[in-house]
């Protein structure tokens, strides 16, 4: 069992993107000698942004495992450093009796005995929102959201309890017992929104749910401690989607739907209860107040998806990735880096600016996890993950279908055979995840991941030089991996005649300086591989 005293918990479709950023600056190296264990919790078992987000943490562990399937281990100075434990747990509202607040709390009953119930729930929930379908979560209703993510998690632990949870549902007793066994060194982040639903109802009753779910668990022998540290985003409105028309609302169950031109008054609202309410304030310690331009709320979600109706939830809500979710990534970075601030009794909500001018928002590598040691931190983790990203799906093809990280393989053989063990399916695992982090091209569709998307969400520069984004063929062909920057000073080194950064990076594999060193902590000849092209990279920058 993990003995990490760090957590994770993403909360609805935007705290499982903020999640997939988290993830992505796991797999550049951020997070060295780290191990966190993920909580991805979510009313809607099917939504598509979870099930992409959860498909890339199993992507991530398939490269971090060994040959027998063992789970990775912590690694130093490399790629992929930090050890990911995902929970996954799902507040079920699918089963009979369970699609409404009606039906999931027996007040259609004409029973005396609940009468007083039904008054009570009519003076502060409308009908419609009691009849609404919960499966694809609780659509904007925050004063509903709060009481059922509670009762939600507290019911679940009581199943456990009594031996009445299924083997998915027991992952949460799981989380709860590492949270206990943490003590005070127990640091848990929330990713989740403030504008919507499930992510805005949780978020201000996580602490106290959590704390009585464990104590129901363990037959109130145990508590979290209240010594450990809570922190989350404060994420605002970001994005719009089709405003739903009155004819999708003509059954009960969807007779409330969110709609995003609400939005700008619910994140008013939410930020106001935040910085009033005193349970809030003395369970979170760092609140990372996060938000985007009114002027540039043009992401939207239902552009060139022929949507005739607003969606909901399930399978069809997948969507694109955004810059703001991946500054949440880095939020997550300071709380768990930075001892500043942490044993204050009241939350402190913390916030930054970035370059802005003429309608163009500029990020240096200095926006996302600080300035000078950070900034330059990011800078050549980001930059050189970015490279080895290209050197597989640009240089190897990898972006076309082929085994790109196979190819390369076969490339620096010339350099070392100390990698020619490495299974097919691993280098496959390892291309599949360079396709989600970049892009993919089938026949002439190119597909943007996620780092391409999130450059795609906004007009100005993302630290590279735009020809590091470039979707067009005949640009990539001539793309060099080494030379993404801006400034020379960070490129790797290239042949004297022809500028190639390819080909000197295969001759420096073969320096004793490169080759995996003791305090990377690496074992097995996967993370050998992993560490090996992560030394020749920045040796290719130091030598250029």
């Amino acid at each position: 069992m993990s003995n990490s005293k760090n957590f994770v918990i993403a909360i609805g479709g935007t705290g499982m993107r903020c999640l997939e950023s988290f993830v992505h600056t796991c797999a550049m190296g951020l997070y060295d000698n780290m191990e966190f264990n993920v909580l991805t919790l979510d009313t809607d078992y099917s939504n598509g942004n979870k099930e992409r987000t959860t498909q890339l943490i199993d992507n991530y562990n398939q490269i971090k495992s060994d040959v027998s399937g063992a789970e990775g281990k912590i690694n130093n100075n490399t790629f992929f450093s930090a050890k990911l434990n995902l929970f996954d747990v799902v507040t079920d509202y699918n089963n009979q009796g369970r699609e409404t607040f009606t039906s999931l709390t027996n007040l259609a009953s004409e029973s005396d005995e609940l009468s007083d119930n039904k008054i009570l729930a009519d003076l502060f929930l409308g009908e419609a929102v009691q009849e609404f379908n919960l499966a694809h979560g609780y659509r904007a209703q925050t004063h509903l959201g709060s009481y059922l993510m509670y009762h939600a998690l507290v019911e679940l632990a009581r199943k456990i309890k009594e031996s009445k949870a299924n083997e998915t549902e027991q992952e949460f007793g799981k989380y709860l017992e590492l949270l206990y066994e943490a003590g005070a060194d127990a640091k848990i982040f929330v990713f989740g929104s403030v504008f919507g639903g499930t992510g805005a109802s949780s978020i201000p009753v996580i602490p106290v749910a959590l704390n009585k779910a464990l104590s129901v668990f363990a037959g109130g022998q145990q508590a979290i401690s209240e010594d450990a540290k809570y922190g989350c985003t404060l994420l605002t409105e970001y994005f719009r989607f089709t405003k739903p028309k009155d004819s999708q609302k003509t059954t009960k169950k969807d007779a409330v739907i969110a709609d995003s031109s609400f939005f700008t008054l619910n994140s008013q609202a939410a930020l106001q209860f935040y910085d009033e309410d005193p349970t809030v304030k003395s369970t979170y310690t760092k609140m990372y107040h996060l938000g985007w331009p009114k002027e540039f709320l043009s992401i939207d979600f239902s552009k060139n998806k022929n949507e005739d109706k607003t969606i909901t939830g399930g399978a069809a809500q997948k969507n694109g990735c955004h810059i703001i979710e991946l500054l949440c990534a880095t939020a997550a970075w300071d709380f768990f880096n930075s001892e500043s601030g942490l044993n204050e009794a009241k939350a402190s909500v913390l916030y930054k600016s970035v370059n802005y001018k003429n309608n163009e928002i500029n990020f240096s590598f200095n926006d996302m996890i600080g300035d000078a040691e950070n900034g330059n931190l990011f800078k050549e983790k980001f930059g050189n993950f970015v490279g080895f990203m290209h050197l597989v799906l640009t240089e190897n093809d990898g972006a076309l279908g082929h085994d790109g990280t196979k190819l390369l393989l076969n490339r620096i053989a010339e350099s070392t055979n100390d990698y020619s063990t490495l299974e097919s399916q691993y280098t496959i695992n390892l291309t599949d995840y360079f396709r989600k982090f970049g892009y993919s091209i089938e026949g002439s569709n190119f597909n943007a991941g996620w780092l391409y998307q999130i450059r795609s969400s906004f007009n100005g520069k993302l630290i590279l030089d735009d020809k590091a984004f470039t979707s067009n063929p005949k640009e990539l062909k001539k793309l060099e991996p080494g030379k993404l920057f801006t400034e020379k000073e960070y490129h790797w080194k290239d042949t004297m005649i022809s500028g190639d950064t390819y080909d000197p990076f295969v001759k420096i594999l073969k320096d004793e300086d490169t080759k995996p060193f003791e305090n990377q902590n690496v074992e097995t000849t996967r993370e050998k591989f992993i560490a090996h092209i992560y030394n020749a990279i920045n040796k290719s920058i130091k030598t250029n």
